[in-house]
Order: C-alpha cells, then sequence, then structure tokens
C-alpha cells in the first residue's frame, strides 16, 4: 500500500496557505496537509509530530524565524536534515536563490500568481513524490513551467 505523501507549508500568509491546502488536496486528496506560521512554528510541529513530512514547502519572509533561518535548523538537525525543503516564496532574488541551494534546499519556486499554475507545480510534485524521485520532477517543472523554478 502507497503512504499518504505528507506536506508542511510553512508560510505566515493565511490566504497562500488556504491556496496551496485547496490545489494539493484536489490533486491529491490523501494527501496529509499541515502549516506553519513561520520556521520556529514549523520546528515545534515537527519535533512533536508521531510523523516527519515528505516534503516542506518553505516562505522566506516571515516574523519570529525566518525561511533561512529554519532551513539552517532543519539541515544540521540528523533526524531532519534529510527531509528535501523547497523554498516557496514571493522572492527571485539571486542571493536568496543562491543562499538556500547551498544550505541545501532542493530547489526553489517563486510563487506562481494563478490557480492553474499552482495546480501543475502541485501535480508535478506530487507525481514525482509518488515515484521516488522529486529532484527529476523539479528539473523538469524548471524547462516547463512559467513560474520561476531552480533545482
Amino acid at each position: 500500500m502507497v503512504k499518504n505523501i505528507y506536506f508542511l507549508l510553512v508560510d505566515d500568509d493565511s490566504d497562500d496557505t488556504f491556496l496551496f491546502e485547496d490545489v494539493l488536496l484536489g490533486i491529491e486528496p490523501s494527501a496529509h496537509f499541515n502549516s506553519a506560521v513561520n520556521g520556529l512554528d514549523a520546528l515545534n510541529k515537527i519535533r512533536v509530530g508521531s510523523t516527519l513530512p515528505d516534503v516542506i514547502f518553505l516562505d522566506l519572509n516571515m516574523p519570529g524565524m525566518d525561511g533561512k533561518e529554519c532551513l539552517a535548523q532543519l539541515k544540521k538537525d540528523n533526524d531532519l536534515k534529510n527531509i528535501p525543503v523547497i523554498i516557496y516564496t514571493t522572492s527571485s532574488l539571486s542571493k536568496d536563490i543562491e543562499l538556500t541551494m547551498q544550505m541545501g534546499a532542493a530547489g526553489f519556486i517563486t510563487k506562481p500568481d494563478n490557480m492553474k499554475e499552482l495546480k501543475s507545480i502541485l501535480s508535478s510534485i506530487v507525481a514525482g513524490m509518488k515515484h521516488n524521485n522529486l529532484q527529476k520532477a523539479l528539473q523538469t517543472l524548471s524547462f516547463s513551467s512559467t513560474t520561476f523554478i531552480v533545482c
């Protein structure tokens, strides 16, 4: 039996969170979805939860612990460092991309500005996760998506 994919979105924007969850569960109703409002909230939820996320989507600009600090904490924790982290932000600054990729992010996605593009992105990522090939899904997206994606 295939296990349900567990997605964690770390984003302080409640509208973005609602839209992400709505689109994700429309694509994959059996997915497990959780959200956190900043890096500290995410780390707390991960550490007290009974199941680790299969993938984390991480915004950069949040109050409290921002995405870069959260990514650093995730990658230095032996129990969490292998969870793929996809930066999911409005930024497309080269310094943000370079730094987060050097820090171990699996990919960098600039938030799409429409639901159709978000659906395309999440569909590809769900398919990649189901086939244990997230990196290939991100590479395919980087060539086919109109949204800025780096992997």
